[in-house]
């Protein structure tokens, strides 16, 4: 009883962190994930370990690589479906991996070791115990001895990290597929959202400095970069050509993120001061300038605090699944008109600003 007790203890806290993660920020980019880089598989550190393939994030800024790693399952009979990139309404929109007891819809991308397009065939599970297939993962087996040799054909040799749109792979899930996903499956765990933050942290692995060939590819445990077991890439799995135009101003830019919480959102960025050559209309400026942003940082907190209220008060009636995504959706709307607002507002001030000629006076 105490074990059946811990174990549902256990995946619910899973399940809540899982939640809590996915429910942070829906990710859009306006140009594609470089290719997946080469490189080969560190090898199994021990029983129950899943591997789970290395893949491109978003910074907010840049892509960056987060290294593939074999990752405890979260529970028995769970597998991996991996995160994947796809064209949609003119984006690249982000899908976030899950656990499941049925390997989902993955965009139909080769991220290797088992995972070919479809499916996971690198190892399964067998009356509790997970059983690996030694012809797709490196194993030892010295160490591991529930094996076996299963010949796996595969057909889709491309590095594409992503689907559909120009060069994107063009994969359409299946009816099982499709199931998976809306059936019972919790997110990344705890060890996966570390591993996450910490290559985040990593400024080698962003896409910008390695050129689609990260110094980590992948590593035998989540979060440990360095050491014996962890694995550089080979070669790039293509020529990475960035937009020239990434690092446009806000208004313009290539990329966003459609941020759910206020907390969320970048800190404020004070624009350049101005220079008109009239030190009394630059000074003026400058207090309205603080002034707005005053103002703006007021309605940031000012929601969050509304938000965090409607949070607590959704955990005290101890609302269903689709209440709270309910209550996200809004959140997230909330947060984005006020994001938009608070633009509009600073560029409005910045064009009364640069209509005015050097000395202050209103053009005519």
């Amino acid at each position: 009883m105490v074990h059946w007790i811990r174990t549902w203890l256990l995946a619910g806290v899973v399940l809540t962190i899982s939640m809590a993660a996915s429910a942070q920020v829906r990710i859009t980019v306006a140009f594609g994930p470089p290719a997946l880089p080469i490189y080969d598989q560190p090898i199994c550190p021990g029983e129950g370990y899943i591997w789970t393939p290395g893949y491109w994030a978003w910074d907010g800024e840049d892509y960056y690589w987060v290294p593939g790693t074999w990752v405890l399952a979260p529970d028995v009979g769970y597998l991996w479906t991996p995160p994947w990139w796809g064209w949609d309404g003119g984006v690249f929109l982000f899908h976030e991996g899950f656990w499941g007891p049925e390997v989902g819809f993955y965009g139909g991308i080769n991220y290797g070791f088992g995972y070919f397009g479809t499916g996971y065939v690198g190892g399964r599970w067998e009356s509790g115990h997970f059983f690996y297939n030694r012809s797709v993962t490196n194993i030892n087996v010295v160490n591991i001895h529930n094996v076996y040799n299963e010949r796996v054909e595969v057909r889709n040799e491309s590095h594409v990290s992503f689907n559909g749109g120009e060069g994107g792979i063009q994969a359409r899930a299946t009816a099982a597929e499709e199931a998976a996903e809306r059936g019972r499956h919790v997110g990344p765990v705890a060890a996966q959202m570390q591993h996450i933050d910490a290559a985040r942290g990593n400024p080698e692995f962003r896409a910008s400095a390695n050129h689609g060939k990260p110094p980590v590819a992948a590593t035998d445990r989540p979060g440990q970069f360095r050491g014996s077991n962890v694995v550089a890439a080979r070669q790039a799995g293509g020529e990475y050509r960035p937009p020239a135009n990434r690092g446009a101003a806000p208004g313009n830019a290539e990329a966003h993120t459609n941020y759910v919480h206020p907390h969320d959102l970048p800190a404020m960025e004070r624009p350049a001061p101005p220079n008109t050559g009239n030190a009394k209309v630059d000074q003026k400026y400058q207090k309205q300038q603080q002034k707005l942003m005053d103002q703006q940082n007021k309605e940031r907190q000012k929601l969050q605090q509304q938000q965090d209220k409607e949070h607590a008060q959704m955990q005290k009636q101890q609302a269903n699944d689709a209440r709270k995504q309910q209550m996200e959706q809004r959140h997230q709307q909330q947060t984005q008109q006020m994001q938009q607002r608070h633009q509009s507002q600073m560029q409005n001030l910045q064009s009364r600003q640069g209509g005015r000629p050097a000395g202050g006076e209103k053009p005519r």
